[in-house]
């Protein structure tokens, strides 16, 4: 399976969403992310990872803010206060969530 940012855009702004789920297999999902202006959203049970495809901001992670831009990887603990914050218009992000509602076991981060 294949799914290009292009074609998971078209598929965001045609659910007229913040985020789509495009693919699942086993406790692996995958979404599309592109917030309106603030992120609103809360703590996930599972461990997620973001992929970031295009933007620029600051990631609140924790107690921990940096920057971040197009290419980076962010990894955000089951449980964990995170959002997204000064964003660029432009910003969407890969998001992937896996394991476990709690988290995996044996934190390596």
């Amino acid at each position: 399976m294949q799914i290009t940012p292009t074609q998971a855009l078209a598929d965001l702004k045609a659910a007229n969403h913040v985020f789509l789920e495009l693919f699942t297999h086993g406790t692996l999902s995958i979404e599309i992310y592109q917030p309106d202006k603030v992120d609103l959203q809360q703590p996930h049970e599972r461990d997620e990872v973001y992929v970031v495809i295009a933007g620029s901001g600051t990631f609140l992670n924790g107690g921990n803010r940096s920057t971040f831009g197009p290419g980076d990887f962010l990894f955000v603990p089951a449980g964990v206060e995170h959002r997204f914050e000064d964003f660029t218009e432009d910003f969407c992000t890969w998001v992937i969530f896996y394991g476990p509602k709690g988290g995996e076991a044996g934190q390596n981060y």
